[in-house]
């Protein structure tokens, strides 16, 4: 098979490897030669007209290629996917290679045009789109079956032929990176442009989100420090405390759709037309014509898919919310069962006896949170979704109806039942340092150690004798390909939603939420940095404009926590005795308050523009500019019909 392909070194000797294709041990001869063909053929063969080159190793047995294109091939593959880059004029426009000279730092012999991350989003992109013409089984394997139109990678890996695919890190970026980024301690910005070139522009988004984020709550800290030391029971204080926290909370997310914007434009992503949605590798069903596209693909009735949602997923996120519910009043029990303790003993002892049954209850949340997170993959994934964009809002809706209740229902039944605001303070305070201090254990210290631990085993096992000089390439690939695999930024945007809310939602109990928030974002931004370059395989870039749906989420948790607040204020003794005769009148008044401040809440995020001006004129210019070439085209045509 090694010589079956080695005339790739003569033909591209500049050959790149760029991403990394693990097949079983098992996988037999002939399947390989398949699957490999069809990354080489043409295109109009149904190839993906790729560069594949067997990766010489001492192990018997292992299958690993190494994938990469011809500059031309990746060209024509950014005009495919629909890259947006820089102009010579300073203006952004989609890439094609008829008009690739009027881009800037655009040269024939510049291999670095198109970063490495943009390189191998293009090859994933067309390994993903390899589609089975007329085979109707994997050559070797009569049981995994074909059908015209579906995805071979997808077939291989549920097969268990295919193990993998991963693009390979380049080391000397890496370490540059790895210097600006976190190599030492300062302060300053992240260096958002370099992390975009090399891991994309998703990852670089939740690296901006997350150090916006973190700035963003540094005013509420500074505030926060003096009414947590002078102001305890001040409650007019807390007052303005809680309606700077309800406007600021607005403020700062409206401005961050201003800066994403100007990120994403500068990045391209920002124009980027979003084509029409394939179906996602995991959809099955039976062979049908698509009504709009005319292809073949799997057609799969929506009655059912909305049966399995409203009998079985709804029925069973519902169960599991009961099961949290459960849960919390244990917790309330654990928590009368300290304060009785407290009660008879008085001492050091029972002191900190008050905070064990919170700690316990935070632990507890956090290990069904993460076990309820693969249930509702399972369920989402059954519920056999056509869309990705379906899936992911399916899936996000589960977990965050779930995470809110699990992790906010007892400082509800607290605040709002018990009317007990020490044991609101109390709690709060436990849940989120404790929740902070398990993520930072659970998704950053201990895989980095395990990740340490592997490599120094792999570095001994190939310290033996040198077997080519492909050595490093070979060390490197046999590294990553054990490294854990990033599982994208879902887990990291739902631990700042639930940040966000435990300082939103009852800022006017607990100030101090938002100095722990800060403190921790601060250290989480070096450990994700430090997870994203040492812990886990390099992740295929992914093109996006903004953080999707997960802005919604925290413009709704804005709205909530007007709510709270206000309801809070509302219950305080020196609110109630405003009110000694008329129950009614204090409702209602609270009801007013509230009311006013949800409409100044709107207003200020009718006010400010989602887009800075000059990006809107920069987007209206080039719409503009394509509908008056449209209308040339058209007008061209016209005109040559005419002289016909």
């Amino acid at each position: 098979m090694a010589q079956r392909w080695s005339f790739l070194d003569v033909c591209e000797s500049d050959f790149r490897p760029l991403v990394a294709i693990e097949l079983a041990k098992s996988a037999k001869a002939e399947t390989i030669e398949w699957f490999t063909k069809r990354i080489v053929d043409k295109k109009a063969k149904g190839g993906a007209q790729l560069l594949v080159k067997p990766l010489l190793t001492e192990k018997e047995g292992e299958n690993i290629y190494l994938v990469g294109a011809s500059h031309l091939r990746l060209l024509l593959g950014a005009e495919a996917v629909g890259l947006v880059k820089e102009c010579n004029d300073n203006s952004m426009r989609t890439f094609t290679y008829s008009s690739r000279k009027t881009f800037k730092d655009f040269a024939d012999d510049n291999h670095d045009f198109l970063t490495m991350a943009e390189c191998q989003y293009i090859i994933k992109h067309e390994l993903e789109n390899l589609r089975a013409k007329d085979e109707k089984i994997i050559p070797g394997y009569p049981q995994a079956k074909l059908y015209p139109g579906k995805s071979i990678v997808r077939r291989l890996l549920t097969s268990g032929i295919l193990v993998q695919i991963f693009p390979l890190h380049d080391r000397e970026e890496l370490k540059k990176l790895c210097h600006s980024w976190y190599g030492r301690v300062k302060v300053g910005y992240q260096p958002l442009d370099d992390i975009r070139c090399y891991f994309g522009e998703t990852i670089a988004l939740y690296f901006a989100f997350l150090e916006y984020f973190t700035f963003a709550l540094i005013p509420m800290a500074v505030i926060g420090i003096p009414y947590y030391v002078f102001a305890w029971e001040d409650y007019d204080k807390y007052v303005m405390f809680a309606t700077f926290n309800l406007l600021w909370s607005t403020v700062i997310l409206e401005v961050w759709k201003r800066i994403c914007a100007t990120m994403t434009y500068r990045w391209g992503t920002l124009l980027m037309k979003r084509q029409f949605e394939e179906p996602r590798p995991g959809f099955h069903g039976v062979l049908g014509i698509h009504p709009i596209t005319g292809r073949e693909e799997p057609v799969y009735s929506s009655i059912k898919r909305q049966l399995r949602i409203y009998l079985v997923s709804l029925p069973f996120v519902c169960l599991c919310l009961y099961f949290s519910l459960y849960v919390m009043m244990i917790y309330f029990d654990l928590e009368e069962w300290a304060l009785d303790y407290h009660e008879e003993n008085d001492s050091n002892l029972s002191s900190l006896m008050l905070f064990v049954p919170s700690i316990i209850y935070a632990v507890v949340i956090e290990i069904m949170n993460r076990i309820y997170r693969y249930a509702a993959e399972f369920l989402t994934s059954w519920e056999n979704h056509r869309l990705e964009s379906s899936y992911q809002n399916h899936l996000i809706l589960k977990v965050l109806v779930f995470n809110f209740l699990n992790c906010f229902a007892s400082l509800f039944y607290i605040a709002f039942v018990l009317f007990d605001v020490h044991l609101l303070r109390q709690s709060l305070a436990a849940l989120l340092i404790t929740s902070q201090i398990l993520n930072q254990l659970a998704e950053s210290l201990l895989p980095y150690w395990l990740q340490k631990r592997y490599n120094k085993r792999m570095k001994k096992r190939l310290c033996s004798p040198k077997i080519d000089k492909d050595l490093s390439l070979v060390e490197q690939v046999n590294l990553e390909k054990e490294m854990g695999t990033y599982c994208g930024t879902f887990d990291d945007y739902l631990e700042l939603f639930l940040q966000f809310g435990y300082v939103s939602l009852f800022s006017c109990v607990y100030p101090l939420a938002a100095v722990f928030a800060v403190l921790n974002n601060v250290t989480e931004i070096y450990s994700d940095a430090l997870k994203m370059c040492n812990v886990y395989k390099r992740p295929f870039a992914e093109p996006t404009a903004n953080i999707g749906v997960w802005q919604l989420a925290f413009e709704t948790m804005t709205v909530i926590s007007v709510v709270t607040n206000c309801v809070l204020i509302g219950m305080s003794p020196q609110v109630n005795a405003l009110f000694p005769d008329s129950k009614m009148e204090h409702i209602l008044t609270v009801a007013l308050v509230e009311h006013l401040l949800l409409a100044v809440k709107f207003t200020i995020a009718f006010v400010i523009p989602d887009k800075p001006r000059d990006i809107q004129i920069k987007l209206a210019k080039l719409e503009f500019e394509s509908l008056e070439a449209l209308k040339q085209q058209q007008m061209k045509l016209a005109v040559e019909s005419l002289k016909e």
